[in-house]
């Protein structure tokens, strides 16, 4: 059993206390007129402005698992994993095409899930149910992950260590509980209230590091010699371990996965939650702008992995699980008061995400699946009770998970989760721009994809694992090694484009489109606004 840090963990337990104390008032921060509404709930009443939504958005996209995963990918194997800069750089442009168009079109018909866009654009309930559901599979095994990086932290504070089962877990059942009472009682306005204190502590603990670590340890020179040396290093294959620099051999695999990972951010249902809960199109616009300095944040945060290897964390330990490089590096280079502070960061870091998350998942339940198809006469009351109730069982569900299963498998389905979710690409963003794919065929051609990308990740294999060990195969008729979502990508839009063309000239309906060309360049204030949605029109 490890020795509690005693300093460490009342700094934790001190910022902790404070955040939750926020969760519970941010119910009386902008105050609803009626709370008993979907759009207050779970969307913040529409009314959040630029530095509330940046906040949001970084709270929601740069979560506790990647303050611990980025580096422990580097700690393990290298260059690899600062695939997750440029991908987060390629993002944003890209997102910005696009995204002001989803926030006009939805604040013009009321819609707060991308599955009720996709019901609107095609008039299909199978084709919104699809997106609905791959919505809250995706976002399931990430809300795991978030209770992951809070168990990292209190492993290494050395709390619940008893071999009791209940007792060793009793920290994390606490943190769990907090969450989902300040997430019920006050929807998506508790993390976004959160998430100020959350994201200036990881500024503030990622600067501190980038320069009083490498200090302690000799300067970055040191440092990444001795990365260098840990990835020459050879394994019982005669393959190295790593690498500083990405081979020719990788390049392929390392480029696909940060383009898909790119296309895939904004299409959780969590990414889309914080930009719908946005004050204005130009509030997205703006905020498409500022989120790189986010990417700036990662790069130096990625580079703690190379200051675990320098430090000697988990040099000789047999088996030392690379999840837990970041916490212990903290705690052996860190004072141990801001050991806390930087725990603080790592823990709020995970309960932000979390609750959106739940939040975007709940959102997805009811009004794509519960109004859609259980109870179309529910009303605003109705659905947002049911997306409390939702949001407290994907967070059991989620605690169940951690509790239940192997850490690894639930990283593994956070890879497959990437690669779902972007399945849902040809459907959401081929419909903000034009209406020429047909419902049937975008359904046959996301069908394709999820069942190609399942098959192929779940004949990928590794040391930890039979199955879904990675996120990359040989790519068909190149035979280069690449991401198995972008494959499934293009796969998914060959079978949309060659059944489309099929389908028109087969003059199969084509469902009715409640949209109009002007809901998409709509603004808060303008006419278009305020009006009643438009009645559906075939195309």
């Amino acid at each position: 059993m490890k020795d509690v840090n005693g300093v460490a963990l009342a700094v934790f337990l001190l910022f902790f206390a404070a955040v939750t104390v926020m969760g519970f008032l941010a119910s009386r921060w902008r105050r609803a007129d009626d709370a008993l509404h979907l759009d207050e709930w779970g969307l913040g009443g529409r009314s959040f402005g630029t530095w509330i939504t940046w906040f949001l958005l970084g709270g929601d996209l740069y979560t506790a698992y990647t303050f611990v995963a980025v580096p422990a990918v580097i700690y393990g194997a290298g260059a690899a994993g600062f695939f997750a800069v440029p991908y987060t750089i390629i993002a944003y442009p890209l997102v910005f095409l696009f995204l002001p168009r989803l926030w006009s079109v939805s604040r013009v018909h009321g819609y707060v899930t991308p599955a009720d866009f996709v019901r609107g654009r095609y008039g299909s309930k199978g084709l919104s149910l699809a997106v609905a559901l791959t919505g809250i599979l995706a976002t399931m095994p990430y809300i795991a992950l978030q209770l992951v990086g809070i168990q990292a932290v209190l492993d290494v504070l050395g709390v619940g260590g008893s071999g009791n089962w209940f007792m060793k877990d009793l920290p994390l059942f606490l943190a769990f509980g907090v969450l989902a009472a300040y997430t019920y009682s006050s929807g998506l306005r508790a993390p976004a209230l959160i998430a100020f204190v959350k994201d200036t502590l990881i500024y503030v603990v990622i600067i501190v590091a980038v320069i009083y670590i490498p200090m302690r340890l000799g300067g970055y020179g040191h440092v990444f010699d001795a990365a260098a040396q840990k990835f020459s290093a050879k394994k019982p294959d005669g393959t190295p371990v790593g690498s500083l620099i990405t081979g020719p051999k990788a390049q392929w695999g390392y480029a696909t996965l940060a383009l898909g990972s790119a296309m895939a951010l904004f299409m959780y249902p969590h990414s889309v939650t914080g930009v719908l809960a946005s004050r204005s199109r130009n509030t997205v616009r703006r905020n498409m702008a500022l989120m790189p300095a986010y990417s700036l944040m990662l790069g130096l945060l990625a580079l703690l992995g190379f200051m675990a290897i320098a430090a000697g964390v988990g040099k000789g330990v047999k088996g030392f699980n690379a999840q837990l490089s970041v916490p212990q590096l903290f705690e052996d280079m860190f004072p141990d008061w801001f050991t806390g502070v930087a725990f603080a960061a790592i823990g709020i870091g995970a309960l932000v995400p979390a609750a959106i998350m739940s939040i975007a998942a709940a959102n997805l339940f009811t009004r794509n699946v519960y109004k859609e198809f259980i109870r179309p006469d529910a009303t605003a009351a109705d659905e947002t009770r049911v997306a409390k109730i939702a949001s407290l069982l994907v967070k059991v569900g989620a605690l169940a998970f951690v509790l239940t299963m192997d850490k690894q498998f639930a990283i593994n389905l956070q890879l497959l989760g990437g690669l779902w979710i972007l399945q849902t690409f040809v459907s959401i963003v081929g419909g903000l721009f034009t209406r020429w794919f047909h419902r049937w065929a975008l359904l046959a051609g996301w069908a394709a994809g999820m069942v190609y990308g399942t098959w192929k990740a779940y004949g990928v294999s590794s040391p930890a694992t039979k199955h879904f060990g990675g996120s990359s195969a040989e790519i068909p008729g190149i035979g280069e090694i690449g991401y198995i979502g972008l494959t499934a990508f293009v796969l998914n839009l060959v079978v949309a484009v060659v059944l489309t063309l099929v389908l028109r000239a087969a003059k199969a309906p084509e469902g009715l489109d409640a949209t109009s060309p002007g809901d998409y360049t709509a603004d808060a204030g303008e006419p278009s606004i305020e009006k009643a949605p438009q009645p559906a029109v075939a195309h």
